[in-house]
């Protein structure tokens, strides 16, 4: 008998600003939403550099993981979504130096805008411990 999906809302971050859960855990992995560069305090940082962006998506994503119990190195797939693909290389390092030599499967997805004007979302799916 397959078991409910547990809708996670995180503790470290802003509540869900609409019909959705920051994560679900179902069938032994976690599903993350899509996170913006948007602070605890729901702060969009549109107008910060790309960088600051950046690592304000790493530290939600950590926030949810942690949550769950589980680590960046419960990754198995990231799906990321750029508004400016020129910005691509920048972000391969970046992301490169947070996971470490933990390569889980990835796509980048070039889009005209997301909300906010924000420079980047993420989703994520991750292997729950056990």
């Amino acid at each position: 008998m397959m078991s409910e999906p547990i809708l996670i809302n995180s503790t470290q971050g802003l509540p869900p600003a609409g019909h959705y859960s920051h994560a679900v855990c179902a069938g032994g992995m976690v599903y993350l939403s899509g996170q913006l560069p948007v602070t605890a305090q729901g702060v969009a940082l549109s107008n910060q550099p790309f960088d600051i962006q950046v690592m304000q998506v790493f530290a939600n994503i950590e926030g949810i993981l942690a949550d769950c119990h589980c680590s960046i190195n419960s990754l198995v797939q990231v799906r990321i979504y750029l508004c400016d693909i020129a910005l691509w290389p920048h972000f391969n390092a970046l992301y490169a130096d947070w996971l470490g030599p933990h390569k889980p499967a990835r796509c980048v997805v070039p889009v005209p805008v997301l909300h906010h004007d924000l420079a980047l979302e993420i989703e994520a799916v991750a292997l729950l411990p056990g």
